[in-house]
């Protein structure tokens, strides 16, 4: 975890970022607020977060809109704040690139609790990319390039999130093997992710639909293994 990590609090309710300074004071974390979604876009692009909290329900530009802004450049870790808490408003948030996702009414003591459990997965898959250094993969059609987050299909751009990307990256770096949904959820959205394993089933289902993997005879395939997981297979 960064020493001294600075954090954004964006949200427009200032007694959320009242109590938020008090306990991020507390435990020595910089932080700076954002009282909106514009304001908070500004202050990503002339400063830099090791981490930003993002409330979903903000009037003018949505903390969706805000996410999938972020995402378009940069991986800064998102933890949504939301009032919302209809599993299809959370699994909606965690596909636009937020790392995690808290409902409101909230204890300030879990939010700093999750901000340091983001910054550790964080900072340990920082370490984990200098070990093991991305490679572009190629099957046939299909080009995965993780370290520019690309995934192009027939020399075409394929849309996809940072978590599809990484979901992709994981399963097709390791041709044959599978995986259950519990190591996917350590893999990708970290062991401390406090959400189900829908979400991988979400993210699968999506992905399959991007990259039309229903078409035959490409040389690989996303395979459900029923009762288990999902793998990537060479050569189907």
């Amino acid at each position: 975890m960064p020493k001294n990590a600075r954090i954004l609090i964006c949200d427009d309710d200032p007694i959320v970022h009242q109590s938020l300074s008090l306990y991020l004071d507390n435990e020595d974390f910089a932080h700076d607020s954002a009282h909106d979604g514009q304001q908070a876009l500004d202050m990503i692009h002339a400063e830099h977060y090791d981490l930003m909290l993002l409330d979903q329900m903000m009037p003018g530009m949505s903390g969706m809109e805000v996410c999938q802004a972020v995402r378009r450049e940069s991986q800064l870790p998102i933890i949504m704040l939301t009032a919302r808490g209809e599993e299809i408003d959370r699994i909606l948030g965690l596909e636009m690139g937020a790392d995690d996702y808290i409902v409101k009414p909230f204890s300030p003591r879990e939010v700093v609790s999750r901000i340091k459990a983001v910054l550790r997965r964080t900072n340990a898959a920082a370490g984990a990319a200098k070990e093991e250094p991305l490679t572009t993969l190629t099957y046939g059609s299909l080009e995965i390039q993780p370290e520019r987050y690309s995934v192009r299909v027939g020399g075409q751009a394929v849309a996809c999130t940072p978590r599809e990307v990484e979901l992709l990256y994981l399963l097709a770096s390791h041709p044959g093997r599978v995986f259950d949904r519990e190591q996917i959820l350590s893999r990708i959205w970290g062991y401390d992710f406090f959400g189900d394993t829908r979400t991988v089933d979400t993210h699968i289902k999506r992905l399959r639909q991007k990259l039309a993997c229903d078409e035959m005879g490409k040389a690989w395939d996303i395979i459900t293994v029923y009762g288990v997981g999902y793998k990537f297979e060479a050569g189907a």
